[in-house]
């Protein structure tokens, strides 16, 4: 198992987790941004500048797009491949 190094405070402090312990990226996030959402779905959320209120349940989840035959750009911007 690895340990990862995380900055805190104003990047003055590190501190080392397991690897195993955070899911930072790619659909394990997405599973456990899930999971927080639906424990917390009943708390309130204010909106509008701070002028409205509106449940955390209430918030429509977006579905992620598959990037693949995309073309994205290289170099300075001159040159493109696909995905």
């Amino acid at each position: 198992m690895a340990k990862i190094k995380i900055r805190s405070g104003r990047g003055t402090r590190i501190v080392e987790v397991d690897d195993s312990a955070n899911k930072w990226a790619g659909s394990d996030f997405k599973k456990s941004q899930e999971a927080r959402k639906e424990a917390s779905k009943d708390k309130y959320v204010s909106v509008g500048r701070g002028t409205g209120k509106i449940k955390f349940g209430d918030i429509p989840t977006t579905t992620t797009q598959s990037t693949k035959g995309m073309w994205v750009s290289s170099g300075r911007g001159t040159g493109k491949r696909k995905l």
